[in-house]
């Protein structure tokens, strides 16, 4: 895989001047091969888009064609296509190459839509040709274009503003461009300089300054500075450490099983401000009959500085579901020899250390405020999510600060309202009064479904900021014929939780 250029301040402003004259975005790549082949596209599949854009030289299916899906064209379309840049501009980016009377693309180049708190937009991402447009296996040193983990991470960004922004493993600069809408400045680092250099032309192609890079394993590129967040999709991907195995960059940073997440965990408070939060994606095994969240709370509690914790397991493979995920995400086909080579090394690397499982999740790490509670809270949660989850992550930190400083007395005069997006569902017996199940939902956030008894569904169903909770628990006292002391223990902390998780606001 050739070296990419150092990005030429010149012919990248050239690329954004064609790139918007040309229409490229997202929603017109889609309109232009339909919702089928769009599906198909993301799936691999480029047969149909292809087809759809055939016979057409104007310079939207042009560039949909080359850049998006990596498939050569002629030079007279591309200066077509391109009229400030050319094709010439485009080889010296390091985005093609031009073989007589063809320019064949050497990267991809895709419209990616962004929304957030503060608005929405779209960015351009250039990246490494991907396996469709290779027709076979990655090369190790691949730098990977958006996908479903990385947009998962920028969704899970807080959206709340930062001076300075750490963006580990920065791969083609997703995080960097997300975080840069929050931070006044942004750190990207890799241990791959081809990287770095796309990270770089990405920032520069969509106009956004206060992105550096910087070369380096980890935390070492910046010891001893200090940032407001740390943002990192680093590659965690476990992997045999084993001849004939192959090391993707992207995915494999030389760790032994999760020793990455730990390193990454153990040391992330040392660049950490007093109150500065991490999050990453990451993987934790299951051994020898220990759970794997234990195993993260362990990770955190070596830190050299005192770390809250906020980790969610999403997902849960066996090993054998876990090696054939990345063994085919290497694209090597199944059923072939090298397939099952490859699944029996891993099989064999995880009996070596009795692995059972492998959790995959998030991890919301913060330098714990001084004087505060700390915040250690491990959960498993698989039901599908939709939409960012980094406003309701800054609003669940803020709540737990200001739970913090309430204790029962101050809570309970305090008032509190229902989440919009709460519903409640009651199921009864047939013939039956009153309700044998009452459950609380959550529209947003987490989705989460709790299961409330008749005293806590009263106190949320009342609760409309007009009267104090401690005067709603004592009416529910009365009105259910219990103990209001009693009742009061009891549904405080409960209270606690629905605020931490959204269910209700404190006004």
């Amino acid at each position: 895989m050739s070296d990419l250029p150092e990005p030429d301040p010149t012919l990248v402003a050239a690329l954004r001047a064609d790139l918007a004259a040309a229409g490229y975005t997202a929603d017109a790549v889609r309109d232009a091969w339909g919702p089928v082949a769009d599906d198909a596209t993301g799936r691999g599949l480029l047969g149909p888009a292809l087809r759809a854009l055939a016979g057409r030289a104007d310079p939207l299916a042009v560039l949909a064609r080359t850049l998006y899906l990596g498939g050569a064209a002629s030079v007279d379309e591309v200066e077509r296509a391109l009229p400030a840049l050319g094709a010439a501009g485009l080889a010296a980016l390091g985005l093609a190459r031009i073989e007589g009377e063809t320019v064949v693309p050497t990267a991809l180049l895709r419209p990616q839509d962004y929304a957030d708190a503060t608005g929405s937009g779209q960015w351009w991402v250039a990246s490494d040709l991907d396996e469709a447009a290779l027709g076979g296996a990655l090369p190790t040193g691949h730098v990977l274009g958006v996908g479903g983990a990385s947009l998962t991470l920028a969704g899970l960004q807080l959206t709340t503003p930062a001076e300075r922004v750490l963006d580990v493993g920065t791969g083609c600069g997703i995080q960097a461009l997300r975080a840069r809408r929050v931070a006044s400045a942004v750190v990207a680092t890799d241990v791959s300089e081809r990287a770095l250099v796309f990270t770089a032309l990405n920032a520069a192609l969509n106009g956004l300054d206060g992105i550096s890079t910087r070369s380096g394993s980890l935390f070492e590129p910046v010891a001893g500075e200090r940032f407001d967040r740390v943002v990192s999709n680093p590659p965690f991907v476990i992997t045999p450490r084993v001849a004939g195995v192959p090391e993707y960059e992207y995915r494999d940073a030389g760790f032994a099983g999760d020793d990455l997440v730990a390193a990454f965990v153990g040391g992330v408070g040392d660049v950490l401000a007093p109150g500065g939060t991490a999050q990453l994606l990451g993987n934790w095994e299951y051994r020898e009959g220990r759970d794997g969240l234990d195993r993260v709370r362990d990770w955190v509690a070596a830190s050299a500085e005192p770390l809250d914790a906020w980790i969610v397991e999403r997902e849960r493979l066996d090993p054998l579901a876990y090696a054939e995920l990345w063994v085919r995400d290497g694209g090597t086909t199944p059923g072939s020899p090298e397939y099952a080579r490859l699944i029996d090394a891993w099989l064999e690397d995880f009996a070596t250390r009795r692995v059972s499982a492998v959790g995959f999740g998030y991890l919301l790490l913060r330098r714990t405020p001084i004087g505060m509670p700390s915040l250690a809270r491990y959960e498993r949660l698989g039901q599908p999510v939709a939409g960012a989850l980094g406003p309701h992550l800054a609003e669940a930190l803020a709540a737990w600060d200001r739970l913090g400083l309430l204790d029962d007395d101050a809570l309970a005069a305090s008032t509190a309202v229902v989440a919009d997006d709460v519903t409640e569902a009651r199921h009864h017996r047939p013939g039956a009064e009153a309700p044998t199940v009452i459950e609380l939902h959550q529209g947003g956030a987490f989705a989460r479904v709790l299961d409330v008894d008749p005293a806590l569904a009263a106190l949320v169903g009342a609760s409309d900021g007009d009267l104090p909770l401690g005067v709603l628990i004592a009416a529910i006292a009365d009105l259910l014929d219990v103990d209001a002391a009693a009742l009061r223990a009891d549904l405080l902390p409960r209270v606690r939780e629905l605020v931490f998780t959204g269910f209700l606001r404190l006004g």
